[in-house]
C-alpha cells in the first residue's frame, strides 16, 4: 500500500495565513513609509506658508498610518505564538478570529496605499482637492486615539519650532573697531641751508672728477 497524502490541519491552515498576512504587512511597511516621509515634508511646507490646518492633517494622517502598522505587526506577533502552541485546538476558534481581524486591517491599510498623488492632495486648494481633505479629516475623527492626538500636537509644535528657525534672519556681527594711527601734528622738517650747501658741493667735486677722467 502507498503512502496516503498527509492531511492539511487547521494549524497548517492558520500558519499559512499567517505568513501570507505577514508578507503582506511587510510590503505594506515599506511602501507606507514613502508616503509618511512625504506628509511630513508637506507640514513643512504648509507651515512654512502659515497653514497649521494643513499641516496638521497631514501630520494626523501619517500618525494614522504609522498606528494602524504597529497595530497590525504586534497582532501577528502574538497570533504566530499561538499557532505554534501545542493547545491549538483549544484556541483555534481565538485564532481565526485574529486571523480575520487582521485581514481586515490589511484592507484598511491597503486602502491608504493611494499612492504620492493622494498625499499631495493634502495640500491642494482645488474644491475636489478641499473635499478630500475635509473627507480625511472626518475619517481620522474616529480612529486616532487621545494619545495620538497628543503626539501629533506634539510634533507639530516641534516643527514650528524648526521651520521659525530656519526663516529667523542670521544676525550681522559688527566688525571690530580697528583704532586708526595717530596723524603727526608737527611738519616735516626741510634740510637745513648748510645740509644743502654741502650736497651741492658734493655734486661739484663729482662733476669735476668725471672731467678729469676725460680730459
Amino acid at each position: 500500500m502507498g503512502n496516503s497524502p498527509s492531511r492539511v490541519t487547521a494549524q497548517d491552515k492558520a500558519i499559512l495565513d499567517l505568513k501570507t498576512q505577514r508578507d503582506k504587512l511587510h510590503q505594506y511597511q515599506r511602501k507606507i513609509t514613502v508616503l509618511t516621509d512625504r506628509e511630513t515634508a508637506i507640514a513643512r511646507q504648509m507651515l512654512a506658508k502659515g497653514d497649521r490646518q494643513r499641516a496638521l492633517l497631514a501630520l494626523r494622517r501619517k500618525k494614522y498610518q504609522e498606528t494602524l502598522l504597529q497595530k497590525t505587526d504586534t497582532q501577528l506577533e502574538q497570533l504566530e505564538k499561538l499557532t505554534s502552541s501545542v493547545e491549538f485546538a483549544l484556541i483555534q476558534k481565538d485564532v481565526f478570529f485574529g486571523l480575520q481581524q487582521g485581514t481586515k486591517v490589511l484592507k484598511e491599510i491597503h486602502a491608504e496605499m493611494g499612492g504620492l498623488e493622494h498625499v499631495e492632495k493634502m495640500m491642494g486648494e482645488t474644491a475636489e482637492e478641499i473635499a478630500y481633505q475635509q473627507e480625511v479629516s472626518e475619517m481620522l475623527g474616529g480612529r486616532i486615539s487621545n494619545q495620538d492626538e497628543d503626539e501629533v500636537e506634539e510634533e507639530l509644535a516641534a516643527l514650528e519650532a524648526e521651520v521659525a528657525a530656519k526663516n529667523q534672519p542670521v544676525p550681522v556681527q559688527p566688525l571690530p573697531q580697528v583704532p586708526l594711527p595717530n596723524v603727526p601734528d608737527t611738519e616735516l622738517s626741510s634740510p637745513s641751508r648748510a645740509e644743502e650747501e654741502e650736497r651741492q658741493q658734493r655734486q661739484r667735486q663729482r662733476q669735476e672728477e668725471r672731467q678729469a677722467m676725460l680730459a
